[in-house]
């Protein structure tokens, strides 16, 4: 019988850095060091993607390619890429460790997961080196997972799979139907897509909705649940089948998932 046997988590802003903060900031001041403004929305719009991808997809867009060409009177080029990823590094390295705090209920979420045999996989955008500094700093908070996999040595980060299958190899799982991907942002649904495997996005902490909780808590319901709607209808867009509000429908998610494919006419 069919069943989910691995559940891959991204790491910031789904089991991590509630919101997705650590690097917003640093993509805005590595932006702002070359003379180019970048606003919160514009930085976290390819949030998700491997870094350097992350930056190139950032000069791209139109208002801040026409900024860039105002600023220096040419267009931008790789040499500039490098140069504004050199010191997002520099400025993510200097805060991510204080950016490992496990969102709410994930710990308890996956210590009821992993009883059913369920394994714990990752998948990121940060590289390898950055997760030296995330992973350990967040064991000793008390979130572990069984497997993480970067995008290093890999033919290239999300929305492609290969991370997926990576996780899916090293914990050997032999079928994508046996896998959900659990993120936060377009690019976490995209891959989940890309791979075939179940793909749930998650709205609370996500950086598709780019609030502390502080600002959850006193923003207007109404409010509230507009921003929510949107982040949900654009996961919903991008292919995921399954949008949950927290981590702590996820249990039960999984429950519902594993009858849906013992069913005689199972479609994913």
């Amino acid at each position: 019988m069919k069943k989910i046997e691995c559940v891959i988590m991204d790491w910031a802003g789904t089991a991590v850095d509630y919101g997705c903060f650590a690097p917003v900031a640093a993509f805005i001041d590595a932006f702002a060091s070359i003379g180019v403004d970048i606003t919160a929305d514009e930085a976290r719009a390819p949030m998700g993607m491997t870094k350097i991808d992350h930056i190139r997809t950032l000069f791209a867009f139109e208002r801040i390619s026409g900024v860039f060409r105002n600023v220096y009177g040419r267009e931008y080029g790789e040499e500039d890429v490098l140069k504004c990823y050199a010191e997002f590094e520099r400025r993510l390295f200097a805060t991510l460790s204080d950016y490992t705090d496990p969102i709410e209920g994930v710990i308890e979420t996956l210590d009821v997961i992993r009883k059913s045999g369920v394994k714990i996989g990752s998948t990121t955008g940060y590289t390898s080196e950055m997760m030296k500094v995330v992973v350990p700093a967040a064991e000793s908070k008390g979130y572990h997972v069984d497997n993480c996999v970067t995008s290093d040595g890999l033919p290239g980060g999300r929305p492609l799979p290969f991370m997926i299958y990576k996780n899916m190899c090293d914990l050997a799982v032999a079928s994508r139907f046996s896998v959900l991907k659990y993120g936060d942002t377009i690019s976490d649904i995209k891959e989940g897509v890309n791979a075939g495997v179940w793909t749930v996005g998650v709205i609370l902490g996500s950086s598709e909705l780019g609030l502390t909780e502080k600002e959850i808590a006193e923003m207007p319901s109404d409010e509230l649940k507009r921003r929510m709607s949107a982040v949900r209808n654009r996961m919903y867009a991008a292919g995921a089948h399954y949008v949950v509000e927290s981590v702590r429908e996820l249990p039960a998610l999984i429950e519902s998932i594993d009858a849906r494919m013992s069913s005689d006419n199972f479609m994913m």
